[in-house]
Protein backbone atom coordinates (compact mmCIF):
# COMPACT_ATOMS: atom_id res chain seq x y z
CA UNK A 1 0.00 0.00 0.00
CA UNK A 2 1.41 3.75 -1.04
CA UNK A 3 1.31 6.94 1.54
CA UNK A 4 -1.23 9.45 0.04
CA UNK A 5 -1.89 12.58 1.07
CA UNK A 6 -4.64 14.80 0.38
CA UNK A 7 -4.31 18.57 -0.62
CA UNK A 8 -7.08 20.93 -0.76
CA UNK A 9 -6.91 23.53 -3.73
CA UNK A 10 -8.45 26.69 -4.27
CA UNK A 11 -11.33 25.41 -5.99
CA UNK A 12 -12.10 23.07 -3.02
CA UNK A 13 -11.41 20.21 -5.17
CA UNK A 14 -9.29 17.49 -3.61
CA UNK A 15 -5.68 16.73 -4.95
CA UNK A 16 -3.88 13.28 -3.84
CA UNK A 17 -0.28 12.94 -3.84
CA UNK A 18 1.58 9.40 -3.88
CA UNK A 19 4.96 8.33 -3.17
CA UNK A 20 4.68 5.56 -5.79
CA UNK A 21 5.85 5.64 -9.22
CA UNK A 22 2.57 4.32 -10.97
CA UNK A 23 1.91 3.65 -14.55
CA UNK A 24 0.79 5.83 -16.80
CA UNK A 25 -2.34 4.02 -17.48
CA UNK A 26 -3.60 4.00 -13.66
CA UNK A 27 -6.41 6.24 -13.13
CA UNK A 28 -7.67 7.06 -10.22
CA UNK A 29 -11.04 5.27 -8.57
CA UNK A 30 -13.85 6.02 -10.44
CA UNK A 31 -15.53 6.06 -6.79
CA UNK A 32 -13.66 9.43 -6.76
CA UNK A 33 -14.09 11.45 -9.35
CA UNK A 34 -12.94 14.80 -8.12
CA UNK A 35 -9.43 13.23 -7.30
CA UNK A 36 -6.84 13.73 -9.62
CA UNK A 37 -3.08 11.70 -9.27
CA UNK A 38 -0.19 13.99 -9.24
CA UNK A 39 2.99 11.49 -9.58
CA UNK A 40 6.33 12.78 -8.16
CA UNK A 41 8.80 14.13 -10.72
CA UNK A 42 5.44 14.71 -13.52
CA UNK A 43 3.70 17.41 -11.43
CA UNK A 44 2.91 21.20 -13.70
CA UNK A 45 5.71 23.44 -14.38
CA UNK A 46 6.51 25.36 -11.55
CA UNK A 47 7.98 28.90 -10.52
CA UNK A 48 11.06 29.19 -8.24
CA UNK A 49 11.85 32.83 -6.47
CA UNK A 50 15.56 32.26 -5.70
CA UNK A 51 17.00 33.79 -2.82
CA UNK A 52 19.37 36.70 -4.08
CA UNK A 53 21.80 37.99 -1.81
CA UNK A 54 22.50 41.48 -3.59
CA UNK A 55 21.73 44.85 -2.00
CA UNK A 56 22.04 46.86 -5.16
CA UNK A 57 19.19 49.30 -6.48
CA UNK A 58 18.27 48.66 -2.68
CA UNK A 59 17.31 51.43 0.17
CA UNK A 60 17.32 49.70 3.41
CA UNK A 61 16.53 51.41 6.93
CA UNK A 62 18.69 50.26 10.11
CA UNK A 63 16.46 51.41 13.40
CA UNK A 64 18.96 50.93 16.05
CA UNK A 65 18.52 50.56 20.35
CA UNK A 66 20.86 53.19 22.14
CA UNK A 67 20.09 50.65 25.38
CA UNK A 68 23.43 48.99 25.84
CA UNK A 69 24.88 50.89 23.47
CA UNK A 70 28.25 49.78 22.74
CA UNK A 71 26.81 46.05 22.04
CA UNK A 72 23.83 47.50 19.72
CA UNK A 73 26.69 49.76 17.99
CA UNK A 74 28.62 46.29 17.06
CA UNK A 75 25.12 45.39 15.63
CA UNK A 76 25.33 48.28 13.76
CA UNK A 77 28.36 47.87 12.32
CA UNK A 78 28.12 44.33 11.41
CA UNK A 79 24.56 45.34 9.68
CA UNK A 80 26.57 48.42 7.32
CA UNK A 81 29.61 45.94 6.29
CA UNK A 82 27.23 43.56 5.78
CA UNK A 83 24.99 45.75 3.13
CA UNK A 84 28.09 47.02 1.94
CA UNK A 85 29.44 43.86 0.74
CA UNK A 86 26.20 42.63 -0.93
CA UNK A 87 27.11 45.65 -3.54
CA UNK A 88 24.89 48.09 -1.34
CA UNK A 89 25.54 52.14 -1.48
CA UNK A 90 26.44 53.83 1.68
CA UNK A 91 24.15 56.40 1.06
CA UNK A 92 21.06 54.27 0.62
CA UNK A 93 21.17 53.25 3.97
CA UNK A 94 18.64 55.32 6.31
CA UNK A 95 20.14 55.25 10.15
CA UNK A 96 17.86 55.84 12.76
CA UNK A 97 18.06 55.59 16.60
CA UNK A 98 15.65 54.58 19.67
CA UNK A 99 15.92 55.15 22.91
CA UNK A 100 14.99 51.22 23.93
CA UNK A 101 14.15 48.13 22.10
CA UNK A 102 10.52 48.38 22.77
CA UNK A 103 10.41 52.09 20.88
CA UNK A 104 11.85 50.43 17.76
CA UNK A 105 8.36 49.15 17.01
CA UNK A 106 7.21 52.46 16.91
CA UNK A 107 10.30 53.78 14.47
CA UNK A 108 9.51 50.52 12.58
CA UNK A 109 6.04 51.31 11.88
CA UNK A 110 7.03 54.71 10.89
CA UNK A 111 9.86 53.60 8.44
CA UNK A 112 7.81 50.45 7.02
CA UNK A 113 5.24 52.89 5.93
CA UNK A 114 7.58 54.87 3.56
CA UNK A 115 7.47 53.68 -0.11
CA UNK A 116 11.10 54.70 -0.70
CA UNK A 117 12.76 51.72 1.55
CA UNK A 118 12.97 48.30 0.69
CA UNK A 119 13.47 46.73 4.23
CA UNK A 120 13.70 47.37 7.81
CA UNK A 121 16.76 46.00 10.03
CA UNK A 122 15.76 46.39 13.37
CA UNK A 123 19.04 45.94 16.17
CA UNK A 124 18.75 45.63 20.20
CA UNK A 125 19.55 44.22 23.20
CA UNK A 126 17.91 42.59 25.65
CA UNK A 127 19.10 40.87 28.71
CA UNK A 128 17.99 38.98 31.20
CA UNK A 129 17.47 40.54 34.66
CA UNK A 130 15.89 40.02 38.23
CA UNK A 131 12.61 39.99 37.57
CA UNK A 132 10.63 38.97 34.56
CA UNK A 133 10.53 42.11 32.34
CA UNK A 134 12.83 40.74 29.62
CA UNK A 135 10.31 38.37 28.73
CA UNK A 136 7.38 40.72 28.26
CA UNK A 137 9.75 43.27 26.54
CA UNK A 138 10.93 40.57 24.34
CA UNK A 139 7.46 38.85 23.37
CA UNK A 140 5.84 42.79 22.52
CA UNK A 141 8.99 43.36 20.38
CA UNK A 142 8.94 40.12 18.47
CA UNK A 143 5.16 40.39 17.96
CA UNK A 144 5.44 44.13 17.57
CA UNK A 145 7.71 43.35 14.55
CA UNK A 146 5.71 40.65 13.02
CA UNK A 147 2.14 42.97 12.98
CA UNK A 148 4.18 45.35 11.16
CA UNK A 149 5.82 43.03 8.38
CA UNK A 150 2.16 41.51 8.17
CA UNK A 151 0.85 44.81 7.55
CA UNK A 152 3.13 46.60 5.30
CA UNK A 153 4.39 43.52 3.18
CA UNK A 154 8.04 44.74 4.35
CA UNK A 155 10.93 43.12 5.70
CA UNK A 156 11.39 43.87 9.51
CA UNK A 157 14.40 42.20 10.03
CA UNK A 158 14.88 41.17 13.72
CA UNK A 159 18.37 41.70 14.52
CA UNK A 160 17.17 41.83 18.56
CA UNK A 161 19.92 39.79 20.82
CA UNK A 162 18.02 38.36 23.48
CA UNK A 163 20.68 36.87 26.25
CA UNK A 164 21.52 35.94 30.10
CA UNK A 165 24.19 37.68 30.38
CA UNK A 166 26.59 40.63 28.21
CA UNK A 167 28.93 38.22 27.73
CA UNK A 168 26.69 36.25 25.26
CA UNK A 169 25.76 39.54 23.41
CA UNK A 170 29.27 40.42 23.01
CA UNK A 171 29.68 36.76 21.84
CA UNK A 172 26.90 37.52 18.95
CA UNK A 173 27.53 41.15 18.27
CA UNK A 174 31.11 40.47 16.92
CA UNK A 175 33.33 39.91 19.66
CA UNK A 176 33.82 37.22 22.41
CA UNK A 177 36.92 36.36 21.18
CA UNK A 178 36.95 32.09 21.08
CA UNK A 179 33.57 32.46 22.03
CA UNK A 180 32.33 34.45 19.11
CA UNK A 181 28.93 33.60 17.64
CA UNK A 182 29.20 36.11 14.71
CA UNK A 183 27.40 39.01 14.49
CA UNK A 184 23.40 38.83 14.38
CA UNK A 185 23.80 42.52 13.16
CA UNK A 186 25.65 41.29 9.76
CA UNK A 187 22.80 37.91 9.97
CA UNK A 188 19.99 40.45 9.73
CA UNK A 189 21.29 42.63 7.04
CA UNK A 190 21.57 39.18 5.27
CA UNK A 191 17.68 38.16 5.82
CA UNK A 192 17.30 42.27 5.46
CA UNK A 193 17.93 41.85 2.00
CA UNK A 194 17.10 38.60 0.65
CA UNK A 195 13.85 38.93 1.55
CA UNK A 196 13.76 42.12 0.18
CA UNK A 197 14.46 40.91 -3.86
CA UNK A 198 12.36 38.13 -2.85
CA UNK A 199 9.07 40.56 -2.31
CA UNK A 200 10.74 42.51 -5.73
CA UNK A 201 10.75 39.64 -7.99
CA UNK A 202 7.15 38.45 -6.52
CA UNK A 203 5.87 41.51 -7.54
CA UNK A 204 7.26 41.10 -10.66
CA UNK A 205 5.64 37.85 -12.15
CA UNK A 206 3.29 37.23 -14.05
CA UNK A 207 -0.60 36.14 -12.85
CA UNK A 208 -1.12 32.51 -12.75
CA UNK A 209 -3.64 30.64 -14.27
CA UNK A 210 -6.19 27.47 -12.60
CA UNK A 211 -4.30 24.18 -13.17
Amino acid sequence: MHATRIIRDSTCCSRAQTTAKLPRKHAAPSTLPRVRIVYYGESPMHTNVPMISDARGLRIAIATSRYHHEITQALLVGARQAFVAAGGEEDALVLVEAPGSFELITIAHALAGRTDLDAVVCLGCILEGETTHDKYLCEAVANGFAAITAASGKPIAFGILTCQTVEQAVARAGGGGSKAKGNKGKEAMDAAIISAQAVRTIATLPLGRPA
